[in-house]
């Protein structure tokens, strides 16, 4: 399993892969573009070029996310079609990198009901790949359930990836803080939660692992991340998870809450020690 984090791309792709590694990381996270907002952004191809012969080099796998403030489900024509365009664009920057995929977060129906914001999301994914038609897949993140927030159970993003006309294009990103606070794993179920995602066949398209402790509790429905350890699920459950055979093919990226990200060589250095327990 390769072990990493959530890194500023402020000073370029290749710095951030390079600020990755001197973590310890061999794996890392960016944003494709501002997190807060939709400005469309331009890629430096030496930058980039650099930046993907050193993941090769060094053997580090890269996870692209998109910005928090799109909308896959929205009722507002106007945010639809700019969503939309933006994950298209996401995505194009994240093939640009050499990312395994774009994490977007599920969509939210704002009041106009389960069944319209899923077939929203449908259509949304839809049109993401009439305007990207490369190789990176689109990957769905479970979600906390906070407020009209969809994507909580597997069955739902199962749903979700069947119904579009790529689904092969459609991968997921699962997070122990989201499935958590959503009351999907209340922690002390490992066993019960690896074989839940076998079993739906949710574990087959999973990507890449958001890990988290939580700072709400079981069921909050409140997205509020937490260092390893010092919240609700605790170290031990998070070791289980991570030790779990099925998911050792898969890259773990922590986003904790850190004032400097140099705070994560800490948390790498811890996980790193719990893998190498079942060496």
């Amino acid at each position: 399993m390769k072990i990493g984090c959530h890194v500023s791309v402020a000073k370029g792709f290749a710095q951030a892969a390079k600020n990755a590694r001197a973590l310890g990381a061999d794996a890392f996270q960016i944003f494709t573009k501002n997190p807060r907002g939709l400005r469309s952004k331009k890629i430096d191809p030496r930058d980039a070029e650099e930046g993907v012969a050193y993941c090769r080099e060094h053997g580090m796998v890269l996870v692209a996310h998109t910005p928090y403030v799109t909308n896959l489900s929205t009722p507002d024509d106007e945010l639809w079609q700019v969503t939309v365009r933006s994950i298209a664009e996401d995505l194009r920057i994240a093939e640009a990198y050499g990312a395994v995929g774009a994490v977007v977060h599920c969509g939210k129906h704002v009041g106009r009901g389960e069944a319209f914001g899923l077939r929203r999301m449908v259509e949304a994914i839809d049109a993401i790949f009439e305007l990207y038609n490369g190789p990176t897949k689109l990957l769905l993140e479970n979600t906390a359930g906070q407020g009209s927030e969809l994507g909580q159970t597997f069955e739902t993003l199962l749903e979700v990836r069947a119904a579009t006309r790529h689904p092969e294009r459609v991968g997921f990103c699962f997070d122990t803080c989201h499935a958590f606070a959503a009351g999907l794993w209340n922690g002390d179920t490992v066993d019960e939660l690896v074989r839940a995602m076998e079993e739906t066949g949710y574990l087959d398209h999973v990507v890449v692992l958001h890990v988290n402790d939580s700072k709400a509790p079981f069921g909050s429905r409140k997205d509020r991340h937490e260092k390893i350890g010092r919240g609700e699920i605790g170290a031990d459950a998070l070791k289980r998870l991570l030790l779990a055979d099925p998911l050792a093919h898969l890259p773990a990226v922590l986003e904790t809450p850190v004032e400097d990200e140099r705070e994560y060589a800490e948390e790498i250095a811890l996980l790193r020690a719990w893998l190498a327990e079942k060496e």
